[in-house]
């Protein structure tokens, strides 16, 4: 599993906050990570201008499942730390739901079984 790594302008990109994103997204995705094969995550600070407020720093993640389309969360919080932890959060829990919705679906049963025939009714 690749991971990408992507921060706007005002936030400084630099090698700890890289190691920091790639080990949460590592954890967070281990049990499903041979299904992922890259994870594109992107970093912003929507209010940078402004100073302050609530939920303000957002996190974008991406991930391109094997054979599938990608799919995508966002989470803001008031930290990176907290906006890269809640985008995985939501990460897994999409990506489980999209492979525990195809599995369910190649295990079901698309026709109605054959009836039984009555062998008791001598008609």
């Amino acid at each position: 599993m690749q991971i990408q790594i992507n921060t706007d302008r005002n936030i400084e990109g630099h090698e700890a906050l890289a190691a920091y994103v790639r080990g949460v997204v590592e954890r967070t995705l281990s049990r499903i990570s041979n299904h992922i094969t890259r994870v594109e995550v992107h970093l912003s600070d929507e209010n940078s201008d402004k100073k302050g407020g609530d939920n303000h720093m957002r996190c974008l993640m991406e991930a391109r499942l094997q054979g599938r389309q990608p799919v995508a969360v966002t989470h803001q919080a008031t930290t990176l730390d907290q906006a890269v932890n809640g985008a995985a959060d939501k990460l897994i829990r999409l990506i489980e739901s999209t492979l525990g919705r195809l599995h369910d679906h190649k295990g079901r049963r698309t026709e109605r079984p054959p009836e039984e025939p009555n062998l008791t009714d001598p008609s």
